[in-house]
């Protein structure tokens, strides 16, 4: 059980250091959110892979912001992962950038993560801020298929 462990362990820190390419797998993205000036989205792709004879997915989360105010500002993102049947949220990532009056953003992958594929249903979520405000409320999205 160890050894097996380890294996699915190292085989995903490799993984995790390849580049993702967001057009690989469907990006499906859930309900939206706001804080100020700042409308976000948290949105999920969920792309299939193996490890010798154990299948695999690939879950990256991403994230599609847009500044709706009258000035350019700067956004802090983050973004969370975890199994919905007990699991506890896990940081994957976060980033900042710079949105013009009106610009949109994304989706932008923010973080990833490798799990052994099963029916289990996986979640992620993200909220963003401007500077000097208070962060957004949380946008979720899920799925259980091992390809979005």
């Amino acid at each position: 059980m160890r050894r097996t462990a380890t294996i699915l362990a190292a085989a995903a820190l490799a993984v995790l250091t390849m580049p993702a390419n967001a057009q690989a797998a469907a990006i499906a993205c859930g309900g939206g959110t706001s804080t100020g000036r700042v409308a976000v989205n948290g949105c999920i792709s969920a792309q299939r892979g193996s490890l010798g004879k154990v299948i695999t997915r690939e879950i990256t989360a991403h994230i599609k912001a847009r500044n709706t105010g009258k000035k350019g500002l700067n956004i802090s993102y983050e973004a969370f992962f975890r199994v919905v049947d007990g699991g506890h949220w896990v940081k994957l990532g976060s980033g900042r950038t710079y949105l013009q009056s009106g610009e949109a953003l994304g989706p932008v992958e923010v973080g990833a993560t490798t799990r052994v594929c099963g029916p289990v249903k996986v979640e992620i979520r993200v909220h963003a801020r401007a500077d000097g405000a208070s962060w957004s409320g949380w946008s979720t999205a899920s799925t259980k298929q091992c390809q979005t």
